[in-house]
Parts: C-alpha cells; sequence; structure tokens
C-alpha cells in the first residue's frame, strides 16, 4: 500500500479536529489517531497490547518510535495489506474519539449493507 491510500483511508473518519495539524497528521477532536512521515511510514495510537502483538507477528511491517510507551506504533506501508491498514487505523480513531462519537460511528458502520 502507498501513502495516498493511507491517507484516503485516515480521511474517511468523522471529526478530523477544528485546529489545523498539517496534511501528514489526522487528529479526532484535535488528539492525534494516525500520521503520515517520507519513506512510506505511517504512525497509529494503538493499546500496549495490540501494538506487542503486532511487532511480534509482523517485524517488517511494524516497529517502534520514541513515543511508543504511549501506544504510537509505527507501519511500513509496503508490508501491509490495505484491509489490515484500515483496520489499524479505526481501531487507532476509537482509542483517541470521544466516546459518543465512536458510537455513533458504528451505528452508521453497522446500518451500512454488507458487500457479498
Amino acid at each position: 500500500m502507498d501513502q495516498d491510500q493511507a491517507r484516503k483511508i485516515a480521511l474517511s473518519l468523522p471529526s478530523r479536529g477544528t485546529r489545523p495539524h498539517g496534511p501528514s497528521r489526522f487528529p479526532v477532536r484535535n488528539k492525534i489517531f494516525a500520521t503520515l512521515r517520507p519513506n512510506d511510514l505511517a504512525m497509529v495510537k494503538l493499546s500496549l497490547p495490540d501494538q506487542a502483538a503486532l511487532l511480534q507477528m509482523h517485524p517488517k511491517a511494524f516497529s517502534l518510535n520514541a513515543w511508543s510507551h504511549q501506544g504510537a506504533t509505527d507501519v511500513h506501508l509496503k508490508h501491509i495489506d490495505v484491509a489490515l491498514f484500515r483496520r489499524l487505523v479505526e481501531t487507532a480513531w476509537k482509542r483517541v474519539a470521544p466516546k459518543k462519537l465512536v458510537t455513533v460511528y458504528e451505528g452508521r458502520a453497522a446500518s451500512r449493507p454488507t458487500k457479498d
């Protein structure tokens, strides 16, 4: 996957924020849940148990950074598929979004027709 695909996925989530964070940072209510960096690298904010599991299962796709003690997990886009990245970005978004907004988002997602 590439940065354009990653950007589209992050931008697809509701209520990105009110303050400018730059074109490569994706906030919800001014809390960043994902970023894009040079060299096909992204960051998603995950729980520490999720982070540890991903690092163990896919060491080429995930790595740590200076903020990893808070769940910031680097994603090497060349080593991950679009579906997994979408799930991780949604998970990161849900970690930082207000609970009420998550409930509304999940209700909308549940009411969408599924693709067979």
